[in-house]
């Protein structure tokens, strides 16, 4: 077979070339033609299919995503914003830290254990090759109905696969959340986060900048897994026939990553690299153009010198492939050595295959011939850009008009003791610690807070007890109901969680599952939901510090509820100061922050007891939410609460419940005048979280509500050894126990 030259192509116009295989369209494919002034080599062919996936390049979402630059100011935190690897914050005390999530889905559910293994490792070099070490993950979870069949292949596959890579790595797992809906049947949404510390001047970018600096490739040998896997395999629908593309989910190595992530960060502590990327979507096709695309000079790589642990791969196979564990770094070359003295000791391959030019091409070679000569830009940076259709689906106000609020309630006080003991023990409320377990949450020894509480803590100084805390959140039933609003809703959860801790809220990334934006109800959907979660962040000055889009989220023609789930970073100067959510001391005064009315539209009780999607989702006021924040966090700092429980999924009841759970010890509640019991104990109202406040501090406590125009009742009192509502029931904390425990473990141990 002829090698696919560029002087082959120019002198072979009108070869055939697969270019629809490959997932292109023919104007992008006549595009590509027109950049080059000719047809492109194969090798060309697989770089510009790669990066011009919906997965890498954001070619249907990056006109709805612009408003997160445009809308929202950067704070005085901001010190790498969208665009990077990963945002970079100020937490103080020439600490920053830089965090992000994104998707591995499709893999997921291909091979579950690799694909959400191989998500941990993709998102932790992410973290690594901004210059931080990595110290804890999370790891918001979707799947389908918790008694289908599938459901039991994917789950466990899923959850080893987190566990085992992440727990060989030595990585605290410190937050996610795991969510059962038959919407995510056949398309599980496996979202991976993580958080890293380094000082300010440790922030490393991906740039290839100098002339004659050297291009070092060093990590794994590159192999045939993963070929086209995240970037072709995330930007595409899956047929309802099922899946049929196993070879191309990549294969991780966590020990591996741990020696790549220990020799990097020893060669950043002696500066020696000018900029680094490392490679996952795309493989070296991501990693050469970005690096050459972001700096100032081209480059030229010799891409037989590349390691392979698989010598039959052909040039297009070994720039598709999306082998893990491999960086790519620009080393001057006095440093080149010394760099390479470094890998050895960590036993980390690494091989110098290229140089940064004087020129503005990116060149690739292939013993001695030119397989690649194009403009790295057009490759990793001017993509399609695609003004999809949208329009509000012709259902949508139907789905709105099934109002949850007039469901058949419970018709007497035994009924809704049983109906709460239900939602309890359904599977979305109920305990994941059978999930939770198979992570090591405390590794390293700077785990503050991890599940189940509102929001995952690590210390970051160990002298200041400086530290981060992180929650992720989502509901797609909200965002169902109404995209706009669920976007909030989901912001204003993640918010509403960190700032329960004890933390203040800084920034946000986020991870936005949707299905084929080639379906304009979809598309609406995705521009509601990024147009409301830009006007969030503007109103509670929490910038957007970068994210991941995830696509194509649909079997057939059944879609994905819209799933944008949203990861707030924030800061606490004293870990020891922070809150939990466990009940402990009895006699302690429960108080209900903020205001709860008849909001039951897409609520666990609807779903739970009456499998009802309906209505429209709880209201959104995005300044009381600042407020509330306020108040915790103030509350937090100053001593005056105990613990700190937010109300979101469930309600009052359900938060109750698991700090009474987690803390061993009961609650007396007192319905409020002017609410039903019903009401109070299951309207999802956002904006609001209970507290226990020592009594010596409830005067403090309620006059700080009150000079600052916080809603605050006294709803009860921690007590005794059972949840009752005086004059309506009482559950006992065993049989609550067991209602909350025993179910997820009923499922899939």
């Amino acid at each position: 077979m002829t090698l696919d030259t560029v002087k082959h192509a120019t002198e072979t116009p009108e070869a055939a070339q697969p270019w629809k295989e490959l997932g292109l369209k023919e104007d992008e494919y006549a595009r590509i033609r027109e950049i080059l002034g000719r047809r492109p080599t194969g090798a060309e062919l697989a770089m510009y299919s790669v990066m011009w996936s919906e997965h890498c390049s954001y070619k249907s979402s990056k006109v709805h995503l612009k408003q997160f630059g445009e809308k929202v100011p950067d704070n005085d935190a901001m010190l790498v914003g969208i665009g990077e690897n990963a945002g970079v914050v100020d937490v103080g005390q020439g600490y920053a830290v830089t965090f992000k999530v994104e998707s591995h889905n499709h893999p997921s559910y291909i091979e579950p254990y690799q694909g959400a293994a191989t998500g941990v490792g993709g998102i932790v070099r992410d973290i690594l090759a901004m210059g931080a070490r990595p110290v804890a993950v999370v790891d918001p979870l979707r799947f389908g109905a918790a008694d289908h069949p599938d459901t039991k292949r994917v789950l466990p596959g899923v959850v080893a696969g987190i566990g085992g890579y992440g727990n060989c790595l030595g990585l605290p797992n410190i937050g996610g959340e795991v969510v059962f809906d038959s919407c995510y049947q056949g398309n599980p949404l496996v979202n991976a986060g993580c958080i890293g510390v380094m000082k300010h001047e440790d922030i490393h970018l991906a740039k290839a900048s100098g002339t004659g600096n050297k291009v070092i490739l060093y990590g794994a040998r590159t192999g045939g897994d993963g070929i086209g896997g995240v970037s072709v395999l995330a930007s595409e629908t899956f047929e309802s026939t099922g899946p049929a593309k196993r070879p191309a989910v990549q294969v991780g190595d966590p020990f591996q990553e741990k020696l790549l992530i220990e020799c990097t960060l020893e060669i950043f502590g002696e500066k020696l690299v000018a900029g680094i990327q490392d490679l996952g979507g795309a493989g070296l096709s991501c990693a050469t153009s970005e690096l050459a695309s972001a700096g100032s000079g081209g480059m030229r790589v010799e891409l037989d010198t590349v390691p392979l642990r698989d010598s039959s791969l052909s040039p297009e196979e070994i720039l598709m492939s999306e082998s893990q564990e491999r960086m790519c770094a620009v080393v001057e070359p006095d440093k080149v050595d010394r760099f390479m003295e470094i890998c050895e000791k960590w036993d980390v391959i690494a091989t110098v295959i290229g140089e940064v030019t004087e020129g503005e091409r990116l060149e690739i070679f292939w013993h001695g011939e030119q397989i690649v000569d194009v403009p790295p830009r057009t490759v990793a940076h001017e993509g399609p850009v695609y003004h999809r259709p949208y329009e509000r689906p012709s259902w949508q106000d139907a789905l709105q008009a099934d109002d949850a609020n007039k469901l058949a309630r419970p018709a007497n006080a035994a009924e809704l003791r049983e109906q709460i003991l239900k939602l309890v023990a359904s599977p979305n409320q109920a305990s994941k610690a059978w999930i939770t377990d198979q992570y090591d949450r405390f590794v390293q020894g700077n785990t503050i807070l991890a599940q189940p509480e509102d929001a995952g803590m690590v210390r970051v100084d160990e002298e200041s007890n400086l530290g981060v805390a992180m929650a992720t959140d989502g509901n797609g039933r909200y965002a169902k109901l109404d995209p706009y609003a669920g976007a909030q809703l989901a912001l204003a959860e993640s918010y509403r969680n960190v700032a329960a801790s004890g933390a203040k809220p800084l920034a946000i990334s986020n991870c936005l599952n949707f299905g084929s934006p080639e379906d304009p109800d979809v598309m609406w959907q995705f521009a509601e939901a990024t147009r409301g979660l830009a006007d969030g962040c503007l109103a509670l000055g929490t910038p957007v510090t970068g994210g991941n889009v995830s696509l194509y989220n649909q079997t057939g023609e059944t879609a994905i509820h819209p799933t944008p789930v949203v990861a707030v970073l924030g800061v606490i100067d004293d870990v020891t100061r922070r809150t939990p959510i466990a009940f402990k001391e009895e006699g302690q005064l429960l108080y209900l922050l903020g205001e709860t009315t008849e909001e039951f539209g897409g609520s666990a009780w609807s779903q739970v007891v009456h499998d009802h999607l309906g209505g429209l989702p709880p209201k959104v006021d995005l300044e009381r939410e600042r407020l509330l924040g306020e108040i915790l966090i103030s509350a937090s700092r100053d001593g005056m609460i105990d613990a700190a429980h937010d109300l979101s999924d469930g309600g009052l009841v359900q938060a109750v419940v698991e700090s009474c759970l987690r803390g061993g010890v009961g609650a007396r509640l007192v319905v409020p005048d002017g609410l039903d019991a019903f009401t109070f104990l299951l309207s999802e109202s956002a904006g609001r979280a209970v507290v226990s406040v020592p009594r010596s501090e409830e005067l403090r406590f309620t006059d700080m509500c009150g000079a600052r125009g916080l809603p605050v009742t006294r709803i009860g009192v921690v007590d005794g050894d059972a949840v009752e509502v005086q004059g309506e029931f009482t559950l006992p904390l065993d049989e609550l126990r067991t209602a909350h425990a025993e179910t997820i473990p009923g499922l899939f141990a």
